[in-house]
């Protein structure tokens, strides 16, 4: 497209320098977009919570365009890579502002960045787009769960580049508190399914050093053990070295990461873990990260347990936050009946595009 101009940000050592200036005008069309698409400030970040996770670069590699129209940041691409047996696979993502839609920014920028990635040796890319419509024609996803519109922009798009759908994702929203009863209730018929042979623990920021391996184990069975669909997600192997790096770097964010895991004590290893990330501010949401459940402890209610745990966890050192967002695949419908379970309501779904760039 004529009159666009798409240029590589520089990743800042910190936000007080001038060429942090980019990146800064970046996060902010992350933003705008993310409150006008929503029609809420859920997912709002400032730069300096978001900087950290640009700074791993050493096992996280990602590359960050910005296009510009009339020499303002317009648009933002970013190309997520990884290392070992995921060397060969491009997340991709691209957030363009509202108001200069339709004109071939986010098109020049997803073909950008399809092109850096086969540069990277990346022949596979993977996409997961937001979409917030209701109703109309729907296209459905080949698991036979959940369908994404038909005849938005970015679907339109996604097909015209030769994307497709593969999965759907349901985005969910607990609002909190919890009633501390009914939290009880379930925290105590999940302890009584799970009986003796699994115990909860309970950390914040530091890994405890007993269970780095086990953590670094249950990371890695993350990105095999959840359902993936026609995406063959590759398996992304963690490290205690690279465990520890993302502990350095997250220490600089403002959030506060909450963790319970559980334990299978006769063998003294972890079975499970899940993960809540809480911003410095008390009036915004706090994301769910990770959880996972070994496949060979499944059937004992330790997707409950872990999650009321947690949740519990959480309202005893950080109350006031106005609800807790998640993100999981419509054919995982174990984790997404605990969800229910605890209260969480759909506010969105998300399709997972495929592609294969050579």
């Amino acid at each position: 497209m004529g009159g666009v101009e798409i240029t590589e940000v520089s990743i800042p050592e910190r936000l007080d320098v001038p060429d942090a200036a980019d990146f800064v005008a970046a996060i902010g069309v992350r933003n705008a977009v993310n409150e006008h698409d929503s029609g809420t400030r859920d997912d709002v970040r400032p730069a300096e919570e978001l900087l950290p996770g640009w700074r791993k670069q050493d096992f996280e590699p990602m590359r960050m365009l910005v296009a510009r129209l009339e020499g303002r940041i317009v648009c933002r691409g970013i190309a997520e890579f990884r290392l070992g047996d995921a060397a060969d696979t491009a997340w991709l993502h691209v957030e363009v502002l509202p108001e200069v839609r339709g004109r071939g920014v986010g098109r020049a920028t997803a073909e950008r960045l399809e092109r850096l990635s086969l540069d990277e040796g990346r022949t596979k890319a993977i996409v997961y787009a937001p979409s917030w419509r209701v109703g109309g024609e729907r296209l459905a996803a080949p698991t036979g769960f959940g369908d994404v519109p038909a005849d938005t922009r970015e679907t339109r798009l996604l097909l015209s580049l030769g994307y497709r759908l593969e999965q759907v994702e349901r985005g969910s929203r607990l609002p909190l508190p919890v009633d501390p009863a009914r939290l009880d209730a379930l925290l105590g018929q999940a302890s009584a399914a799970a009986g003796p042979d699994y115990r909860v623990h309970l950390w914040g920021r530091h890994t405890p050093p007993e269970w780095r391996e086990d953590i670094c184990r249950l990371l890695t069975r993350m990105s095999t053990d959840a359902p993936t669909a026609g995406l063959e997600e590759p398996e992304d192997e963690w490290t205690v070295e690279r465990l520890l790096a993302d502990e350095r770097e997250e220490a600089e964010s403002p959030r506060t990461p909450f963790v319970a895991a559980v334990e299978h004590v006769p063998s003294g290893r972890l079975a499970g873990f899940t993960e809540l990330i809480a911003p410095a501010e008390r009036e915004r949401t706090v994301d769910q990260d990770d959880t996972i459940v070994l496949v060979e402890h499944r059937g004992h209610r330790l997707g409950m347990l872990l999650k009321a745990a947690n949740l519990a966890q959480l309202e005893r050192l950080r109350p006031g936050h106005p609800s807790i967002v998640t993100y999981n695949a419509e054919e995982n419908r174990h984790m997404l009946a605990v969800n229910e379970a605890l209260g969480f309501e759909p506010f969105v779904y998300e399709g997972a595009w495929r592609k294969d760039l050579a």
